[in-house]
């Protein structure tokens, strides 16, 4: 399969197994909600009875005095008290197989040259760090804001010049994730990165 390149007057030859897989939206699906499970912090907590501060003496003798009867003043149903099923931190992390999350990065990178949202560019740089010259770069595409561009290695220009702008992401190969893929219009991509990538996913 052949990929028109943006910055030049010719072709990149792309693997047809790795970037012409059929659509397979449910592995997507569990491969991006097992991501995003990963990402949240799981810091919630709270304390019970046996963590809040306060002495585990009996407020009072058990009969006699008229009221109800008391054991600690740490009880859930005072106040100031423990907390009855008190929130401990968890991790929500799912398992994700190597195979399904190459395989779910196949069937959206396949959908994105389907939808003509991957730009490949020989080389995709600023000479530079300037935000007005990576957005006149990117106006000139036609592209302004929810951009992705994928380089091969780190390019500080470019880092530089993207991090005042809405939207615009810059990732290496190997930072790239399901999520940004999918949420983003536009992909700019670099051959270097293309390459990286189709060896990655073989």
């Amino acid at each position: 399969m052949e990929l028109s390149l943006q910055d030049a007057q010719s072709t990149m030859t792309i693997s047809e197994t790795t970037f012409c897989h059929p659509f397979n939206e449910a592995l997507v699906h569990q491969v991006v909600v097992a991501y995003a499970s990963g990402a949240r912090q799981g810091t919630s907590a709270q304390k019970s009875r046996a963590e809040v501060s306060g002495s585990s003496r009996k407020p009072w003798r058990q009969k006699g005095t008229g009221r109800a009867r008391a054991g600690s003043i740490r009880s859930p149903i005072w106040r100031s008290g423990g907390v009855t099923f008190a929130a401990k931190p968890q991790k929500y992390n799912q398992k994700v197989n190597k195979k399904m999350y190459r395989g779910a990065l196949k069937s959206i990178f396949s959908e994105l040259i389907r939808q003509n949202r991957l730009i490949v560019f020989t080389n995709f740089a600023i000479e530079y760090p300037k935000t007005k010259l990576l957005l006149q770069k990117l106006q000139n595409l036609g592209c302004s804001r929810n951009i992705l561009i994928i380089t091969h290695t780190t390019d500080k220009n470019l880092f530089l010049s993207a991090r005042n702008l809405y939207k615009v992401d810059i990732k290496t190969v190997k930072n790239i994730n399901p999520v940004s893929l999918i949420v983003s219009d536009k992909i700019i991509i670099t051959v270097d990165a293309m390459k990286q990538i189709s060896e990655m996913l073989e």
